[in-house]
């Protein structure tokens, strides 16, 4: 690999993954970040990455469902790796306003898929690798694990976007032999990551003292990988991975909602320097959302066994890295709560 297209690298996993090949491996060619810029895309989480790396990091303002721009970059930088982070992710806003995840999830993928046809050919040393959820399977019950081979059985117009996306990588790999991989994730957690999901969701209400919402009875279950950890399986994945499969990485930490969200306020509370039970009075229990899932659970003793990936922190460890993180990092959490993120990013990054 010598050119890595990353889409969606500006988001909360993207920029992570960025940060740790560039970091963290030996990994010695180009990274080149296309990101739409939309509103959980912010250049700003990879600042001191593009002044450090000048030479190898690039960022391209772009959309994965405008052909010709992925095709102008695919040509510019010499790509033959493709790892597909692009994606509207947030479960609630496809439930009130799905058609941006048909477009970009399905119809973004395809194009992504097509430029690579058209460009690579028969071309040897190339790789999609295609970032997916556990979503995709449903919803378990008490017991049971999501397995590679478990069944497709989505039930939010945005993971039914991610199944529909994975089916038609698997087909160009099926039908044109285009060399594909794919990872289905659980939750991730870390920093970075934008407020409107659970965890930093959590951590901005407490630093505010605002209510902690807490959908139906609080005991949906979530399998919580840490994003550092979810980095390094890709990365193992796209180096090391077979061809044509699919892995699944979890955290292995189930926690119900409201478990986590009583031991975030515990934790909160020591570090700043609260009674223990201080911040639980914010909880607030709301409406369900349409369609909940029960519960979420990933098997991923493939990935441990064929590339010997491991997570690196429990759930605990984790958390606590995640806090300390936000309480450090104030001046993005207030912009990013303010949006003033966006004023700055429509200044430095006109439309192509």
């Amino acid at each position: 690999m010598k050119s890595i297209l990353i889409t969606g690298g500006c988001g909360f996993i993207g920029s992570n993954f960025i940060r740790y090949v560039l970091e963290k491996t030996n990994y010695k060619g180009n990274i080149i970040n296309l990101d739409k810029l939309t509103y959980a895309g912010n250049p700003k989480n990879l600042t001191d990455i593009s002044k450090k790396y000048e030479n190898r990091y690039f960022f391209e303002k772009a959309d994965i469902c405008n052909f010709q721009q992925v095709k102008d970059i695919m040509i510019k930088y010499d790509i033959d790796t493709i790892i597909n982070f692009a994606a509207e992710s947030h479960v609630d806003r496809s439930i009130f306003g799905p058609k941006d995840f048909i477009e970009t999830n399905i119809f973004g993928t395809f194009n992504l898929l097509e430029v690579a046809r058209e460009l690579w050919k028969d071309r040897d040393g190339v790789l999609f690798h295609h970032i997916s959820t556990d979503e995709v399977f449903g919803s378990l019950g008490d017991t049971g694990y999501f397995y590679e081979t478990t069944p497709y059985d989505p039930r939010s117009p945005y993971s039914a976007s991610k199944a529909s996306s994975d089916h038609l990588v698997n087909s160009y790999y099926h039908t044109y032999h285009l060399p594909v991989k794919l990872s289905n994730c659980s939750n991730n957690y870390g920093p970075y990551h934008f407020p409107e999901k659970l965890i930093p969701l959590m951590i901005m209400n407490i630093l505010n003292e605002k209510p902690l919402p807490v959908y139906g009875d609080g005991k949906n279950v979530r399998d919580w990988l840490f994003v550092e950890d979810h980095a390094s399986a890709i990365w193992l994945i796209v180096t090391k991975g077979r061809v044509g499969e699919s892995y699944n990485v979890g955290g292995e930490n189930e926690w119900e909602n409201i478990q986590l969200v009583n031991y975030l306020c515990e934790r909160m509370a020591f570090y700043l320097g609260k009674e223990k039970d201080y911040y639980k009075k914010l909880i607030n229990f709301v409406k369900d959302r349409p369609g909940h899932d029960r519960r979420y659970a990933i098997n991923c003793d493939k990935i441990k066994n064929e590339l010997g990936w491991k997570q690196s922190v429990n759930f605990e460890q984790g958390l606590d890295l995640t806090i300390k993180w936000y309480l450090d990092n104030q001046e993005w959490v207030k912009e990013i709560q303010s949006g003033e993120y966006k004023n700055w990013i429509d200044k430095n990054y006109q439309k192509r």
